[in-house]
Formats: structure tokens, C-alpha cells, sequence
């Protein structure tokens, strides 16, 4: 049987321990509003991350690239760690298949409602910062880090960590916004330009192969999915019935005539040998 504490990277691993059941592996945050670490505990409380979307357009793109990402998680995986695991939905998903799913995130309060959500014996919980996750080295089958690495401000040390924990053969999948246009509002309360929905980073091909060039011991391959056309048309009415391969041939076709993907899904695999 899976053990937790048998990867955690710190001594006494069960007096960290809150009564509701999450290893909470974070510091306290300074006093900062502008600290990252302050902000997402903060943006927890404000925001519910497991409410779900009143638009029905989202909810489609959400699945969808759900959908895909679960796809490149291989059957062989049976610990699973989600960085950065907002509503929890990884552990929604895999935690019937696997033999631990591990739902990690800055935010104290979401690893505590994944846990009440969807409470199981192989279900974990652990809050943390991804600049310094607190796993050891190769410890993890399988990572997923889905719609974080446009919020973090130190792309190259996250993916070191990612790559750091997983194991050799292991696999890693991040998705993120593709080209995406970051828009920036003035702050009322600082009087400084800031990011619309706390997207720091834009991503394409080019990007992420210069990110991911300093790491030699892994390969990688990347996927765009989601056509802003059929998004904006709003063909999700229709196109949700469609089984997951039916739709992504829809979807592939639609980008091959106007290339507007809305995600970009990157797989990692974690070379052995090297």
C-alpha cells in the first residue's frame, strides 16, 4: 500500500499534518500583497475553484482538454501527482484507476476541499510551492500540471521541479493558454499595471522547445487543441456529443484550415539511462 510519507522531502511528514487531512508543506507567506504565495492563498478564498462554469461553451473546452490530457497518462502510472490541482478534478478522474493520486497546490484551501470533495484512501493532499515541491527525486509516476505554468513566475525553475520528481520513465503533461494576448487593467489598489487572470507568460512551440532546451535527459512532443473558430461559433452544442477521437478529428481539422487553437497540451517523458 501507498505510503505518503515515504516521497515527502521533510522530516516528521505527519506533524505537518492539518486535522483535515492535507500536509501543508508551505511556509507562511509574508504579509505581501504582492508575494505570489499571499496572493493565491488569497485568490482561494475569493474565488471558488470548484464551482462550475455557468457557461456551457467552457464547461465543453474544460472536458475536452481534460479529456486529452488523461489521455497521455500511461495505464502503467499508479502514482499520480497534480501540481497545482485547483477543483481537483485529476483526482476526480484517476483516483478509481490508480494507486495514489496526489492533489498538490499553493492555495491551502483547495488541497482541503479536494480532500472533503473526494475522500478515499489513496487520495492525498499537500500544499506547497511547485518552485520547491516537496517530493523526492524521482519519486512520482506521472505528473499533471494543467493551467499553471502561464501563472508562475519562474518558468524554468517549476519545469527543473517537475522534472526533478517524476522518475525516469515517467511522464509529465502541462497544459497551458496557446499565443495567448495578455492583457493587463490597472490595479486600483497598487496603481500598477496588472495581469488580467494573474497570466504572467504566453506560450507556443517555439517557446516551450527554448524552455525545455537546458534539460537533456527528457523528450518531449506537444499538442494543440481546442479551435477558437468552433468556440466562437458555438458549435459546442453539437460537437459535445461527439465521442472524445471524433471530436479531436473535428477539432484537428478546424485548426488545420484556421490555426487557432486555444490550449497547448506539452508532454514530457523523463528519459532513463541518462
Amino acid at each position: 500500500m501507498f505510503e505518503l510519507a515515504t516521497i515527502l522531502n521533510a522530516e516528521d511528514p505527519k506533524s505537518y499534518r492539518t486535522p483535515e487531512g492535507v500536509y501543508n508543506l508551505l511556509e507562511s507567506a509574508a504579509d505581501d500583497t504582492a508575494n505570489y504565495v499571499a496572493h493565491y492563498q488569497r485568490d482561494a478564498l475569493a474565488f471558488d475553484y470548484f464551482a462550475t462554469p455557468t457557461d456551457s461553451a467552457t464547461v465543453h473546452e474544460s472536458e475536452r482538454l481534460h479529456q486529452e490530457i488523461l489521455s497521455h497518462i500511461p495505464t502503467s502510472a499508479q502514482v499520480v501527482l497534480d501540481v497545482g490541482c485547483g477543483n481537483a478534478w485529476v483526482a476526480r478522474e484517476l483516483l478509481p484507476k490508480k494507486e495514489a493520486v496526489i492533489s498538490f497546490d499553493i492555495a491551502l484551501r483547495n488541497t482541503t476541499e479536494a480532500l472533503r470533495r473526494y475522500p478515499a484512501p489513496n487520495h492525498f493532499a499537500v500544499t506547497g510551492d511547485a518552485f520547491a515541491l516537496p517530493f523526492r527525486d524521482g519519486s512520482v509516476d506521472a505528473i499533471v500540471s494543467s493551467e499553471v505554468m502561464e501563472h508562475v513566475p519562474d518558468v524554468p525553475l517549476y519545469l527543473e521541479n517537475l522534472i526533478r520528481v517524476v522518475k525516469p520513465g515517467g511522464t509529465i503533461v502541462i497544459s497551458t493558454p496557446y499565443n495567448e494576448t495578455i492583457q493587463y487593467s490597472l490595479c486600483i489598489h497598487c496603481n500598477r499595471p496588472t495581469p488580467l487572470h494573474a497570466h504572467l507568460h504566453s506560450f507556443n512551440e517555439r517557446l516551450v522547445e527554448s524552455l525545455l532546451a537546458p534539460f537533456p535527459d527528457i523528450r518531449y512532443r506537444m499538442v494543440t487543441l481546442s479551435n477558437k473558430a468552433l468556440v466562437y461559433l458555438r458549435t459546442h452544442g453539437l460537437l459535445r456529443h461527439l465521442p472524445f477521437r471524433v471530436w479531436k478529428g473535428v477539432d484537428g481539422l478546424a485548426n488545420r484550415v484556421v490555426k487557432k487553437p486555444a490550449r497547448l497540451v506539452v508532454v514530457i517523458t523523463k528519459v532513463e539511462g541518462l
